[in-house]
Formats: C-alpha cells, structure tokens, sequence
C-alpha cells in the first residue's frame, strides 16, 4: 500500500505550532553538523560579511575576510528573512501570540494594549507604539538596532553564537556573555523599557 500525503492535511500540520522541543533538537543537530565541519553557528558575523562585500574593508581591517568563507553564513541569513516572510504571510495564525495573563497585565500597566486579533497586531511588538508612523517608533527601532549590531560584533558574537553555540564548546567568555545577556535582559524589561513607554 503506498504512502499517500494529503495536500491539505500537510499544510494544516506545518501551520500548527509545534513542541518548542522540535527547535531544540533541530538546533542542537544544526550544532552538532557545524561542530563536525569545524565552523561555528552564530549570525552576527553575517553583518560584518555584508559590511566586507559593500566594500568596507576599504575603510577599515576589521572588515577584511575571505566571503568565500562566509557564503554560508550569508546565505543562512538570507534564509531566515525568506522563511519569516512564508510564516508570517502563509502560516500566520488568526490569533495573536498566546502569551500568559500576567504578563497581559503588566504591559498594560506600561500603556501597551495587547491586541484582541490579528489585526490589530500580532502580540510580538506594541505596534500602537513602535511603527514608522511616529518619531518615537523611528528613533527606538534605529537605536535598538545599532545597539544589537554593534553590541554583537563588540562582544564577538550574538545570542546564538554565545548561548548556542559557546555555551555548547564550555567556552568561559560565552558564559560570562549570557549572563551579561540576561542581566540587559532583566533590567530592559524592568526600567528602561517602561521609561522609554512613559516618554
């Protein structure tokens, strides 16, 4: 008897959220094939590979590599923005993202509405607050933006390269990197995040 897939079956089965354990062990197998072709996983290097081919190693060392090298990583990047626009244009759910109550209420004590559907925003961002329609929306994602990109390169790598893949090698400054991370991370959410609401 051969193996028959349904169409509509599929597509209802990839545009349902799954275990958070699927991306768990599809990283730590994406980890484990990088580890054994001796690279290793991270994607801020990505900005600098772009900074190289605009041609800013004219400007300055730092930005002097072999691409050849970092095509893949190149290509990595490119993939995640092509495979965020098919989930968010065809796997999108009516609902907004499910998030717990409390955390409902306490960004509505900093001014943030969570939306009641889809279109009134998708439960990632405060799109009420954080859009290009507004200077305050401009001025927070050009901010948050230098300093995520100079943040990583100045601390030698992003989330992933240190959490995932450093933490992975045992490597020392990668621990001391996600603690630092968690400690911006806490004291964002905390203080500097309402301030910026309250502004």
């Amino acid at each position: 008897m051969g193996l028959s897939i349904n169409a509509s079956s599929f597509w209802e089965l990839i545009s349902q959220p799954w275990h958070w354990s699927v991306s768990g062990a599809a990283i730590a197998l994406v980890l484990a094939l990088m580890t054994w072709m001796g690279r290793s996983f991270g994607v801020s290097t990505t900005f600098k590979a772009f900074c190289s081919a605009a041609g800013g190693g004219r400007v300055s060392d730092f930005f002097k590599m072999n691409l050849k090298d970092e095509f893949w990583r190149i290509a990595f990047a490119i993939g995640g923005v092509i495979g965020g626009y098919i989930a968010t244009t065809f796997l999108a759910s009516p609902e907004p993202v499910a998030i717990s109550e409390s955390t409902i209420e306490y960004l509505s004590g900093i001014g943030i509405a969570y939306p009641e559907s889809d279109a009134q925003g998708i439960g990632f961002v405060p799109t009420s607050i954080l859009n290009f329609e507004s200077l305050k929306g401009v001025l927070i994602a050009l901010g948050g933006g230098f300093l995520v990109g100079f943040g990583a390169r100045y601390g030698d790598g992003c989330t992933s390269g240190h959490a995932i893949s450093g933490l992975a090698h045992f490597q020392l400054p990668s621990l001391i990197t996600v603690i630092g991370f968690f400690i911006g991370g806490l004291l964002m959410t905390h203080f500097i995040f309402p301030f910026l609401m309250a502004l």
